[in-house]
């Protein structure tokens, strides 16, 4: 029995994982009718932003507002992040239109795309400085609320939105989860300290949240590339160019990271993306087909972190 704990503990994401998406297959082969189907999505859309709440809500309540700070290495993130966006974006512009431009743009919101709310708990789990993430947080949401609507009406022209309208558009979607979780926190730990005391006493209840909506996300992603119509070769673009961002943002990301004494939380900070993040923007300023990047990117970041998760627990 042991030996079975242990090997569930061991391979804990990717059985998580595979739960996700076998509970998509489940679920289309019972043949729901459409108002059905709907009715899934619906509840599942309501249930992962309350479960990422929570989630931030617990993880803020073990950290002191005070002592968050912004790092060197904040800069050179984003400075990476918006460089590698732009330089992308002048890629799709020459290849507009085709299954290549579909690729690069699949890159860009790859790379400009913020920070997972779920990397504080991954963090926090890897033994990294979950103060110095949350900063990067807030810094890469601000930065992505600026740089993209400059830079997306020129690669689609066609969206017809000034800058002030994408700018608001974008702090809605992203700072009310990212927000409203640190202000309860902080006023649970002015005001309800024995209540901070039980919320903070429970180990890895964050962590177990970030398992069911990690399973909830699996099975959206599945739904999105079971359900696109685009060809096997543009497919399989957009699958090499994710994995390369994603390894390529980990890679950066932990090796800046680690010139400053900051190697986990910069290899987070920089590789692990808020995915429904570029679902939502593909849909909203960008060619629907690229939200399937989302789902592509999001499978690679798990892999990552199921292997990163594996190797702590067994060096600790």
């Amino acid at each position: 029995m042991g030996r079975v704990i242990a090997l569930v503990k061991d391979w804990a994401l990717p059985i998580v994982m595979g739960s996700g998406v076998a509970a998509y297959f489940l679920f289309a082969g019972f043949g729901f009718d459409a108002g059905t189907r709907q009715m899934a999505m619906k509840a599942v859309g309501i249930v992962q932003p309350v479960l990422l709440f929570c989630m931030l809500y617990i993880s803020f309540c073990k950290i002191e507002p005070s002592k968050i700070r912004f790092c060197k290495w904040h800069l050179w993130l984003a400075l990476i992040q918006t460089g590698a966006f732009v330089a992308m974006a002048a890629v799709a512009c020459q290849f507009r239109g085709g299954n290549a431009g579909i690729i690069a743009e699949s890159a860009m919101v790859s790379l400009i795309c913020p920070t997972a709310t779920a990397a504080v708990v991954v963090t926090d789990k890897l033994g990294g400085n979950t103060l110095s993430l949350v900063g990067y947080t807030i810094l890469i949401n601000i930065v992505t609320a600026l740089v993209v609507p400059v830079v997306v009406p020129i690669v689609n022209p066609g969206i017809g939105m000034n800058f002030t309208h994408s700018f608001f558009i974008i702090i809605k979607q992203v700072f009310p989860l990212l927000v409203f979780p640190f202000v309860l926190a902080w006023i649970t730990r002015l005001l309800l300290p024995r209540f901070l005391q039980l919320v903070v006493s429970v180990k890895d209840l964050a962590f177990y949240l970030w398992m069911v909506a990690l399973a909830l996300a699996m099975a959206v992603t599945t739904r999105a590339i079971v359900n696109s119509r685009i060809s096997i070769s543009c497919f399989m673009g957009m699958l090499a160019a994710t994995l390369v961002c994603c390894a390529l943002q980990f890679w950066l990301g932990k090796r800046i990271g680690a010139h400053y004494g900051d190697r986990i939380s910069a290899g987070q900070a920089m590789g692990q993306k808020n995915t429904v993040f570029i679902i939502w923007m593909a849909y909203t300023f960008m060619n629907p087909v690229v939200a399937v990047a989302g789902g592509l990117y999001s499978l690679w970041h798990n892999f990552v972190n199921s292997y990163q998760l594996y190797r702590k627990r067994h060096q600790g």
